[in-house]
């Protein structure tokens, strides 16, 4: 179908970074987006065009009511990794979207996934989310995004940026990664939603411009208009003060990720697509200085007032 044709689009996730960007861009289209949350009213992110649904993924009749005349549904889990959660979340999903009549639900999958089994939580938890909803033969189509840029544009990267030239991630420098933006999610989700045939695929979402640090950081300097120097940041230095944040098991959730790159087991897991998604989606990234750019870090000036600290899952 076409992206100009108005959808009903139920959005699991829309109060975080991921699900938000989706949503905003299918607002933007004038497609009626409905999300579920538990948030009270007061502490919502602003989401013009969206309908707030008081509830929770765990709870089959909140579940049911948000899919209530969904034509179509994109969902990104919330960051919880404990297995039975995920899986009664995602059997909720499967069983709302097939008595809604759904035409398609697009799963975000947070990350790539390795093509064997792990013992990373963050990897088996969407992996098993993925299963369910495919098992349950909703039509489906899978994007696994790589690394988000937006994470850099966050409390723990953006100061040392603006005032070192100090880009530190916890990922290895020699490891090539295709960075995305919360926007690029956005756009890959849309194509996914609307274009003809894609039911049952998956897509390595990212495009084909993978960078080491060292080229990440480049970009950046360009971007900024000034030197900027990659440093790998040790992944267990990452989790704790991700952990003050978020708690410790989300963060133990989140970190496995990096734990997992650090241990070199598959260097290229976030690198290019090949221009698999670029192809099929009809998707061409903007260079990484681009988005650069086009960000206000100046909030991250050690000279400007405190910013918010939310933390960008």
């Amino acid at each position: 179908m076409s992206s100009e044709i108005p959808m009903r689009v139920a959005v699991v996730g829309a109060t975080g970074f991921q699900g938000g960007a989706v949503a905003r861009l299918l607002a933007e289209r004038h497609h009626r987006v409905r999300t579920l949350t538990r948030r009270p009213e007061a502490d919502r992110p602003p989401l013009p065009g969206a309908f707030f649904l008081a509830g929770d993924l765990g709870v089959p009749g909140d579940v049911r009511r948000l899919f209530a005349g969904a034509t179509h549904a994109f969902v990104t889990m919330p960051l919880v990794y404990d297995e039975t959660r995920v899986e009664a979340y995602a059997r909720n999903i499967a069983e709302a979207a097939l008595a809604a009549g759904t035409s398609r639900l697009v799963f975000n999958a947070n990350t790539r996934l390795p093509l064997g089994p792990t013992d990373v939580a963050a990897f088996e938890t969407r992996r098993l989310a993925e299963r369910v909803l495919r098992d349950s033969g909703v039509p489906l189509v899978v994007v696994r995004p790589p690394v988000y840029l937006d994470n850099l544009f966050s409390p723990w990267n953006g100061p040392a940026l603006v005032d070192d030239g100090v880009l530190a991630y916890p990922l290895p420098e020699s490891a090539r990664t295709a960075w995305l933006s919360h926007r690029g999610l956005a756009e890959a989700a849309l194509a996914a939603l609307t274009r003809e045939g894609l039911e049952g695929r998956t897509f390595d979402i990212g495009g084909d411009r993978a960078l080491t640090g060292r080229e990440l950081a480049a970009a950046f300097g360009r971007g900024l208009g000034r030197a900027v120097r990659y440093e790998e940041l040790d992944p267990a230095v990452f989790e704790r003060g991700l952990a003050q944040l978020l708690g410790p098991e989300t963060a133990a959730g989140v970190a496995g990720i990096y734990h997992y790159m650090a241990s070199g087991a598959d260097p290229l897991l976030m690198a290019d697509d090949d221009g698999v998604s670029s192809e099929v989606l009809g998707l061409e990234p903007a260079p990484v200085e681009e988005w650069v750019a086009r960000q206000p870090w100046q909030v991250w000036s050690t000279d400007a007032e405190e910013p918010d600290a939310s933390p960008r899952p």
